[in-house]
Order: C-alpha cells, then structure tokens, then sequence
C-alpha cells in the first residue's frame, strides 16, 4: 500500500503532494517484469499519475498519461483515478541499456528525448479535456514540469524517483509535486527554489526512511505548512469481464464470428494487470 499526502502553506500560496509508491512500482514489476530501466520509467510515471490524480475533483474523475518517446519501450500509459489508485502498461517491458554519464538507469534513453506526452482528464462531460506537450528528456519528471507550464500555466516543480535493487525488485519509489498558487510572491518564490535546491533525490530521502510528509516539510522548510489529508494509495485494475465483454462487442458481429468459430475458448488479458478472462463460443455467440 502506498502513502500520499496533501499539504498547503498557510499563507495560501504553496500547494504540495508527495507520494511513497515503493508498493506500487514493485506490483507493476511483477506484473509486466519489467526490466530495471523500464521499472524506473513505468514507476515515475505510475507515481506522477498517482499525484495528478488525486488533484481531481470528482470521485469518478479519471486522467491518463501517456507517453510516447522514440525510445524502446515504446507507449507508457498510466491510468489514475481521484484517490490516486493507479495502474500502467507498457509497449516493451525488457530493454537492456547502459547506466547514464551519471552511472544511473537511463531512462531518458529507453523513453527517448523525442516525442510527446498526453494527458487525458476525463471530468465526467461531454468531452474529455486533453493537452499534449513535446518531450523535454523523456526523465518524466521535467516533462512533467513541462506540461503544468506550458499546458495549464501552473508553476510547478516535479521530482520523481524509482531505486531498483539487483534482483530487480524496487528498493523506493515516490515523488513529489509542488505548485505556486496564484497568490505567491517573489519571496516565496524565492525561499522555495533555495530549499528545494538543497534537497537530496527522492530515492535518498526515501531509502533513508523519509516519509512522505516529512519531504513535504523539507521542500517547504521555510514555510508553516497545513496537511489537508493524508491516505492510502494502491496499483488498482478496474478490469472486469463485464468491460471485457463490452470491448469485444465493439470488434463488431464478423470478428466475433469468426473467433466463435475458429477456437472452443478465446482468452482476453488485461493489459494492466495481467488477468485472463475466457469467453467459450457460446458466450460470444451471445454477444453477437
């Protein structure tokens, strides 16, 4: 289970989530076995999506971020709801590179420096709303940054990190995302960049054993800081065989006639989460 916390400055000008999602990452290695750079990868994205999810207003509110990099994992999707339950799916999950210059995972490598992010809010109207910003490094974390500012004009600062250990479980994963409110002053402005600029990486602070309020606190160190709430977050599938069912009718009657009739059982996996769903050619046949 993942933690999560909330948190504004009292002046009203400083909004802050953070997140531990070691859990998480570690569940979507075992259920895509990703190989250790396209862990790094998945799990920041899965721990933005977490963050930006639970900043929705509505509970059946959702948004998806998709990035598509010419790396060679190929598509990342994550998929969040307003808790900040997520879930994620990758094109390729094995890619083998060299550490980086800094001799860390290199994950802009496997993502790729070219390309475009997607975010899709789904608010409950007509049409979703949706913004796509070009790729800064394919880290996800400044093309994260990217998208608030060039998107939405939200002044923000994302950090996002994931520690793999050799057997290629997930030692820590988390984030944090901090945003300037319309109110904030060049002061603030100010205090804020200084303190941010003397924090460890996310992995450190939480290998360390920092919870996620505590890196809230440290971030906004100068400032009196009021928690909104905390709560649990998880890797969660809203899969089932009764959406399963509603996406193969969509094939169309010719496809599903001819899967009823070339095999006894059709097996369905979720991308998410791995789960098989078997419809006999009575089954389809009733779809159809």
């Amino acid at each position: 289970m993942g933690k999560l916390i909330r948190c504004i400055t009292s002046c009203g000008e400083v909004m802050a989530t953070a997140v531990d999602t070691t859990d998480i990452v570690n569940e979507a290695e075992r259920i895509h076995r990703t190989s250790a750079v396209v862990t790094a990868a998945l799990g920041r994205l899965l721990t933005a999506g977490s963050m930006m999810g639970n900043m929705l207003k509505g509970k059946d509110d959702t948004i998806t971020l998709r990035v598509n990099g010419d790396g060679p994992t190929g598509s990342l999707i994550v998929v969040s709801d307003f808790n900040g339950d997520v879930r994620g799916y990758v094109q390729n999950p094995v890619v083998e590179l060299p550490l980086n210059e800094k001799g860390k995972l290199d994950v802009g490598g496997a993502v790729g420096k070219n390309g475009l992010l997607y975010v899709l809010k789904d608010l409950g109207l007509k049409e979703p709303f949706s913004g796509s910003v070009p790729l800064v490094s394919g880290e996800i974390a400044e093309d994260i940054t990217s998208y608030y500012a060039l998107s939405e004009q939200i002044p923000t600062v994302c950090a996002l990190g994931v520690l793999v250990n050799p057997d290629l479980s997930v030692k820590a994963a988390g984030g944090y995302i901090i945003q300037l409110l319309p109110a904030a002053s060049d002061k603030t402005i100010d205090k804020l960049e200084k303190s941010i600029m003397e924090m460890a990486s996310v992995t450190t602070m939480l290998s360390g054993g920092m919870t996620p309020e505590e890196i809230v606190k440290t971030a906004l160190k100068e400032f009196e800081v009021e928690v909104l709430y905390t709560q649990d977050i998880e890797y969660k599938c809203n899969c089932s065989k009764e959406r399963v069912s509603k996406a193969l009718i969509s094939l169309g009657k010719e496809e599903l006639t001819e899967m009823a009739e070339e095999k006894g059982v059709t097996e369905i996996s979720c991308h998410f989460c791995d789960k098989v769903y078997k419809f006999s050619s009575s089954e389809l046949k009733k779809l159809i």
